[in-house]
């Protein structure tokens, strides 16, 4: 498979030239027929990471809280969308529904979406939800918007596609992907393909710094929060990610849980990068919405009642309480998830939502 899409890669480069990095992670993730995300299930010990809610029951029973909270302070609309980007094996929105189904009122308003692109990932969740009424769409824009929504996109947005920048001779050029004497990928610089000067960082920068820019990011997140301003509703956000913008390299690949040359395995590893979240705040609140965050997920969980609903499983189950413990450690701690992993909320200015403590960009 990766000889395959290894092949594809080699030819555009020779025909057009040296491809840009966001173009790389497109194929690389999801081709049609070779991509990463649409031949395989990448999740759990038997695939490449693990993200929060195949960790523990307990963050997505916060985050349903979370929603259920925010539906009531939406004015308990009778109907509303309920979308999650993203969404693995749907152990997330399992754990959610779980939650909410406790409000009869709430499970009859809500008209649940799922944005997927990979088969193999919607057969999962097919399984994991079958009990629930869902419709799948390819991306948000396929949704029909009619009513307010809630969005949650957990570990969604560090694998949209990036580009880089490198700072030299007093000016920009764009890090790209070509091919060396032996016909390697292999990382190369090429004339921009568009003017990074518009989205520089105000410090400005030194030799060899490396801008990173999303711009498949910033365009989600401004129709995110158009639809937000004209429906009402409220958009979390979970990710790896830098809570102010910064220069560097991010883009990395994880093959079996461990790190590995992005260039060495297209189709093969998880590709991504780090979320730029001031940026992104930034888009969200140029379009008229109100921005909670960023703020760490360990202190966003806690604010949440993590540690209470930690100490309620462990009573109900002693034996495990090793097992809790450590999830808990996992999620929250500074070592671990807690710091790197950040949360941004995006609502209409008239909506407050719990976890932030009423701090914003």
């Amino acid at each position: 498979m990766t000889e395959k899409l290894l092949d594809i890669i080699q030819q555009h480069i020779r025909k057009d030239g040296p491809m840009a990095i966001a173009d790389y992670m497109d194929l690389c993730l999801g081709h049609a027929d070779h991509g990463y995300y649409m031949t395989r299930d990448p999740l759990g010990l038997r695939g490449d990471f693990t993200t929060a809610p195949e960790i523990s029951q307990m963050f997505g029973e916060l985050i349903g809280a979370w929603i259920l909270q925010c539906w009531h302070d939406l004015g308990e609309p009778s109907r509303f969308h309920l979308i999650e980007q993203g969404p693995g094996r749907g152990t997330l929105m399992a754990d959610i529904l779980r939650v909410t189904a406790r409000n009869p009122k709430f499970m009859q308003a809500a008209d649940i979406h799922l944005v997927e692109i990979s088969p193999v990932l919607i057969e999962k969740q097919q399984k994991a939800l079958s009990s629930h009424t869902i419709h799948w769409q390819q991306s948000f824009t396929d949704i029909n918007l009619d009513a307010p929504f809630i969005l949650i996109g957990n570990e969604f947005l560090d694998a949209l596609p990036v580009h880089q920048f490198v700072w030299h001779e007093n000016h920009w050029h764009e890090r790209c992907i070509g091919l060396d004497a032996k016909e390697n990928l292999t990382f190369v610089e090429s004339a921009p393909s568009y003017d990074p000067r518009m989205l520089a960082l105000e410090k400005p920068p030194g030799n060899n710094d490396i801008l990173e820019l999303c711009p498949t990011a910033s365009a989600l997140i401004e129709d995110v929060a158009l639809k937000i301003s004209e429906h009402g509703g409220a958009a979390l956000y979970i990710d790896y990610g830098y809570s102010n913008s910064e220069y560097g390299d991010t883009l990395q690949a994880l093959y079996r849980h461990e790190y590995c040359d992005a260039l060495t395995t297209p189709g093969e590893a998880d590709i991504t990068a780090h979320v730029d979240f001031e940026r992104l705040a930034k888009t969200a609140q140029q379009k008229g919405t109100k921005v909670s965050g960023p703020t760490p997920q360990g202190d966003f969980l806690k604010a949440l009642g993590i540690e209470l609903r930690a100490r309620q499983l462990i009573h109900h189950n002693p034996a495990k309480a090793e097992d809790i413990g450590q999830s808990l450690k996992r999620l929250t701690d500074d070592s671990e998830m807690g710091h790197l992993f950040k949360v941004m909320a995006i609502t209409h200015p008239d909506l407050t939502v719990a976890g932030f403590e009423n701090v914003y960009v």
